[in-house]
């Protein structure tokens, strides 16, 4: 059974059960699905169509679709790492975090130096509380607020007014060749632009991700290399660098990329279409929202019938995570969760559940085979099982 067009759903930081491994990450006993159910007792009626919540249990149930769970084997549990396994590489060494010791002296003079603009900050913290507490400052004396989180990234916050979004790109991209050294390789250098006066400023949408550059070529530069359309929306273009996209869709919310997703399935293509929803990770996930978390993956549930209905007989659908983010677990970090992985189409007769994939590289093979690009070295493709 083969697919012309391919769309990936990545559920940002939607996890469904500590890995064997969890220990070694002080993540024992996270789920992030299991406490958005139990914490607030929302339910999620079209996923469960689709065998997620399944996932929890031993279980088996009549479902529409295929699914799973995927274990991740990278050594990591941030955006970057997922993202790329998805694709099919497997992160050996892990990028550099400084969630508990401030980003260095030497780092942050090399940044004033080059960008001839002051520093303050540089602490682990939530961005809208950062910006508040330092946005009179920064409105004063023009410095660039500096912050990290759990995540491997260096963030910078400015407002509008006192460095213009494309100027506070540049800086970043500034940042970025910096931080490309091995003691400050971070994954992420983001540019975090807001507005507002004080006590009410408010982030924009303008915000940009400066990743690494992937490695090697991943499952989208195989597609690409053979003619077919790599379509994203959300963060995916910068998660990549824009490498293997051949069209960008950025969005500002859950809801515009759930859009944006029901525009491209009108559309006459041929290849792969590769959404993230962020709103998950960045908005509740981080700052253990677990109400907002529910409330957020309710609205997708509510229109995946008519991402549903709008699919072609030869289209598939896959819905996936990148890690997870327990919003009911201590701290503010990324949990080394397993991975769901839901797998639709209208021509499935025979849909069931899978035995647990070993990578969550297994989708990226999969879509690799289904059109018969070069596969990646990590993952085995499943579309012989899909019947």
């Amino acid at each position: 059974m083969r697919f012309s067009r391919i769309f990936l759903i990545i559920l940002d930081s939607l996890g469904v059960g500590a890995t064997r491994d969890a220990h070694l990450y002080g993540d024992q006993g996270a789920n992030t699905l299991d406490s958005l159910i139990k914490k607030t007792k929302i339910s999620f009626p079209n996923l469960e169509k689709l065998g997620l919540l399944t996932l929890l249990t031993p279980q088996e149930t009549n479902s529409i679709a295929y699914y799973a769970t995927a274990t991740p084997v990278s050594n990591g549990k941030d955006t970057l790492t997922g993202h790329y396994e998805l694709m099919g590489l497997e992160t050996k060494v892990p990028y550099q975090r400084f969630t508990d010791t401030n980003f260095p002296s030497e780092l942050i003079k090399e940044i004033e130096n080059q960008t001839k603009r002051p520093v303050i900050g540089n602490v682990a913290a939530s961005g809208t509380v950062i910006i508040n507490e330092l946005g009179a400052e920064h409105l004063r004396t023009g410095a660039l607020i500096i912050y990290t989180s759990a995540d491997s990234v260096l963030q910078v916050a400015a407002h509008e007014d006192v460095i213009p979004v494309p100027e506070l790109y540049d800086i970043c991209a500034k940042i970025r060749q910096i931080t490309k050294k091995d003691k400050w390789k971070v994954g992420r250098v983001i540019a975090r632009p807001f507005t507002g006066k004080i006590g009410e400023f408010i982030r924009t949408a303008y915000r940009k991700d400066y990743a690494l550059e992937p490695p090697e070529k991943t499952v989208l530069d195989n597609l690409k290399d053979k003619g077919y359309q790599v379509i994203s929306i959300g963060k995916i273009s910068d998660v990549f660098t824009g490498s293997g996209i051949t069209q960008s869709f950025n969005t500002v919310s859950n809801l515009d990329g759930i859009k944006k997703i029901l525009t491209t399935l009108k559309k006459d293509f041929t290849g792969l279409c590769i959404t993230n929803l962020n709103d998950f990770d960045s908005k509740y996930g981080h700052r253990r929202d677990i109400k907002g978390y529910a409330e957020a993956l309710l609205e997708f549930d509510n229109y995946l019938p008519e991402i549903i209905k709008r699919l072609n007989m030869d289209d598939l659908l896959i819905i996936t995570a990148d890690h997870g983010n327990d919003p009911a677990y201590m701290g503010t970090d990324h949990t080394r969760e397993k991975a769901p992985v839901l797998l639709y189409a209208k021509q499935f007769k025979y849909p069931k559940r899978l035995h647990n994939l070993d990578t969550l590289a297994v989708v990226g093979a999969t879509i690799a085979d289904n059109f018969k690009v070069t596969k990646p070295t990590i993952g085995k493709s499943i579309l012989k099982r899909l019947e």
